[in-house]
């Protein structure tokens, strides 16, 4: 995922701080494919996303990544993604898809948190290989403001 743009989904915000439904320090948090581009402003959870067809080495709901928070500096408190997926198709293809989709798997509803567009579809012959590059990839990033 060299070229890829980050959108947040406006619904994370509220659901963090106004509903209380995130604890990512403890939660699990998973990446699930798609080739429709979500709507950051009007989807809120995982069931709002076209997901992929699970099989050939994808699962339903993704895979989990492992996150950590780094220590506020400023009043800015920022998680990071600290592993890769790697995903091997087996048995016939995987996708297409071109949007990997970070969701809480610990809320009961899987409220969404944000979604990469990658540029292009990929799929996945069997046999082949990918690399969600994610380690290093900011989550999130709040600041709080006056």
């Amino acid at each position: 995922m060299a070229d890829r743009t980050y959108v947040g989904f406006h619904c994370f915000v509220e659901d963090s701080f106004g509903k209380g439904l995130h604890a990512l320090s403890t939660d699990t948090v998973k990446i699930a494919l798609s080739n429709v581009a979500p709507n950051a402003a009007t989807d809120a959870v995982l069931t709002d996303i076209t997901e992929i067809a699970a099989g050939n080495g994808y699962t339903a709901g993704g895979d989990a990544v492992t996150v950590t928070s780094a220590t506020q500096t400023g009043g800015v408190f920022t998680m990071v993604i600290t592993s890769d997926i790697v995903q091997t198709a087996s048995g016939g293809s995987i996708g297409p898809f071109r949007y990997p989709v970070a969701y809480n798997d610990t809320a009961a509803s899987k409220n969404l948190i944000g979604y990469w567009d990658i540029g292009t579809a990929v799929t996945l012959e069997d046999g082949e290989h990918n690399t969600l590059e994610l380690a290093g990839e900011t989550l999130i990033s709040l600041a709080q403001t006056p």
